[in-house]
């Protein structure tokens, strides 16, 4: 079973700001509060995070992922899951400088849970695995950028 979805705000700040904090992935349960640990297991020669061990709170339990990142500065960030708990997963975030330091952050993700928790996770679950991992992502950004 596979959740999917794509969602976006506009931030009130300039694009290299809102990058640093997205590309900033051993930081991120600051304004992810649903990550408990990410753990930066390699760097590349631009000092970016490259591959994190990630532990998520899915609410029926705790998944774990190393996803391999990739950059460009400062309009976008990719991810793909090297290894884990889930059979895959994929996502992005996409930047737009909007001019007047306000930024369009577009955030997509592609979870493939597998047969097994597939099984687990059904029904009204989806819908709130898909707002946790999706929906929610670009207003905690927006959040936590301007409240910075």
């Amino acid at each position: 079973m596979a959740i999917e979805g794509r969602a976006s705000a506009e931030i009130a700040a300039p694009i290299e700001e809102v990058f640093a904090v997205a590309a900033d992935v051993e930081r991120s349960p600051r304004w992810q509060p649903e990550i408990k640990v990410a753990e930066c297991l390699e760097r590349d020669g631009n000092d970016h995070q490259t591959l994190v061990r990630t532990e998520t709170d899915a609410r029926v339990r705790r998944l774990g992922s190393t996803l391999r990142f990739g950059y460009d500065d400062p309009t976008g960030i990719s991810w793909e899951q090297e290894s884990g708990d889930l059979k895959s997963v994929r996502g992005s975030w996409e930047f737009e400088d909007l001019g007047n330091d306000r930024t369009q952050a577009t955030y997509w993700m592609e979870v493939d849970l597998g047969r097994m928790l597939g099984m687990v996770i059904r029904g009204p679950l989806v819908g709130v695995l898909r707002g946790q991992l999706v929906e929610s992502m670009p207003g905690k950004l927006k959040e936590f950028v301007e409240g910075a």
